[in-house]
């Protein structure tokens, strides 16, 4: 009996050993990689915020070797596009989330289009630019930013759709049943029941195609190209924060690299105040 009781403890003294190795090897592995996070917020905010001025939100980008300049052309494009991503990428990436989770169960459509959409997850970004190019650019012969919109928009899709599904699934079945019973056909369960149940996970869904399409530069390049002028011309070359910030890190002008750590500082506030803003929202409302 003694033996066993032996065994036993030997066993747990070796689990907790184990857990404790593995819970350090974690925390060192969480250290360097915020150690890498910070770092780079904090030289993205040290040189960014030294080259935020007015003129930055007032001025279009200058031209090589002169002085002064901005970023509105630049930013009113960006908003353009990435608007329009959102318009067109939301209701088709959650219906089809819908579809996945509450029709999908058993249908070969359902697998399929799961397929289609684990492969434009993993696709990088440029081969999709290079399929807007092929399919829009070149047919038009030339730039545009309906183009630039529909790359952005070929990569939101697939990371809404997702998690538009994986958060549907996670309300109960109770809530359905109780819809069901109720004498609620399926298509008003699963947009006024489900969906709304798990609108916080699906809101979070919009946000991070969002945050993703914000700072996509390679598809720009083959799509929306740029514009030096102020424009809101969709059918034409249009300037974006994206492939200016590209365009100017690498310049040999003080201005233009001033302007392109500023541009990245506006992308990023921009996505991290609809984060919390959103996050704030959904939680005050869920509490009410």
């Amino acid at each position: 009996m003694s033996d066993v009781l032996i065994n036993k403890r030997a066993i747990l003294a070796g689990r907790k050993r184990t857990n404790n190795i593995a819970l350090a090897l974690c925390m060192v592995a969480m250290s360097i990689g915020m150690f890498f996070l910070l770092w780079i917020l904090s030289v993205l905010f040290i040189k960014g915020f030294s080259s935020v001025n007015w003129a930055m939100f007032t001025a279009s980008t200058p031209a090589p070797g002169t002085a002064g300049g901005g970023l509105l052309n630049a930013i009113i494009g960006s908003l353009l596009m990435v608007g329009s991503c959102t318009l067109i990428s939301t209701p088709i990436g959650v219906l089809a989330g819908i579809y996945l989770s509450e029709y999908g169960d058993k249908s070969r459509i359902a697998s399929i289009t799961r397929f289609v959409t684990d492969i434009m997850l993993s696709a990088p970004s440029i081969v999709i630019g290079l399929f807007v190019y092929a399919l829009v650019v070149a047919q038009a012969q030339h730039f545009s930013g309906w183009a630039g919109s529909m790359a952005l928009t070929l990569i939101a899709i697939p990371v809404v759709v997702r998690t538009t599904e994986n958060m549907l699934r996670l309300v109960p079945g109770s809530l359905r049943e109780a819809g069901y019973a109720l004498g609620a056909p399926k298509w008003k369960v699963s947009l006024m029941i489900v969906l709304r149940a798990a609108k916080s996970g699906v809101m979070t869904g919009i946000l991070l195609a969002l945050a993703r399409v914000s700072g996509e530069t390679a598809p720009l390049l083959f799509t929306a190209l740029s514009n030096q002028f102020y424009s809101m011309n969709m059918n034409a070359p249009l300037a974006n924060l994206p492939v200016v910030i590209f365009q100017f890190a690498m310049s040999p002008y003080d201005n233009w690299v001033g302007l392109a750590w500023g541009g990245a500082l506006l992308i990023t506030l921009s996505v991290l105040s609809l984060n919390i803003l959103a996050r704030v929202f959904f939680r005050e409302k869920n509490r009410g």
